[in-house]
């Protein structure tokens, strides 16, 4: 049976500060920079997610884009829209939030939602322009 990969395209606004609290303010900003600020900064972020199925012979999808971007919505935009990853996101919580920590436990998040056969192949996190994150699920 073929396959395809289909991926589905989601932007929000988050917050954060990334530091480690068992250093000093010092010492967090010798490593993380501006990005330590103690009084937060936000970002507009875009998130890809990409799948990978069976074609079905029936309706021709691997998934219905649809049921993918309903999913994506209530279980990340939702949650982290306008919210500060630091203090808001229960699954953040106690997780230094950095970009690559945060495309990690968005494909915690949405793994067990994608429906079999179906399977959630990559994610890839557009920070900036010049900052962009993938993974792969490893």
């Amino acid at each position: 049976m073929a396959k395809a990969y289909i991926t589905r395209r989601a932007q929000f606004c988050i917050a954060h500060r990334v530091y480690n609290p068992k250093w000093d303010d010092k010492k967090n900003f010798e490593m993380f920079g501006k990005c330590s600020y103690p009084n937060y900064h936000g970002h507009n972020l875009t998130l890809e997610v990409t799948v990978v199925g069976p074609v079905d012979k029936e309706t021709g999808f691997v998934m219905n884009l649809t049921r993918l971007k309903e999913i994506i919505n209530r279980v990340i935009v939702e949650p982290m829209d306008h919210r500060n990853l630091n203090l808001d996101v229960p699954f953040m919580k106690g997780v230094i939030p950095s970009m690559e920590n945060l495309i990690i436990k968005i494909w915690e998040q949405l793994q067990p939602h994608i429906p079999p056969p179906a399977k959630l192949y990559k994610l890839k996190l557009i920070e900036t322009d010049n900052n962009i994150i993938e993974y792969y699920g490893d």
